[in-house]
């Protein structure tokens, strides 16, 4: 797992898991405010709005995303 930091072309969509830097967690992106620059986030069950320079993307290598896939059943259930 390797974190980078959101540029200017970057998209952040909702929905997508980020690192907040002050606090070192992993958080929920809510909204995503590019002309205001801030990303409003849940952490801890609360809503968070802070600042797009304390939030890093989180990149995953392809056997890391593989292995968070579900995989397929064996299909004897179905008819």
């Amino acid at each position: 797992m390797k974190f980078k930091e959101i540029e200017e072309n970057s998209k952040v969509f909702p929905g997508e898991y980020l690192l907040h830097t002050p606090s070192r967690q992993i958080v929920l992106c809510g909204a995503f405010k590019k002309q205001e620059g801030k990303i409003k986030a849940l952490i801890n069950g609360r809503l968070l709005e802070d600042e797009i320079s304390n939030f890093q993307k989180i990149y995953l290598n392809k056997d890391e995303s593989q292995r968070r896939t579900p995989r397929r059943g064996c299909g004897g259930c179905k008819k």
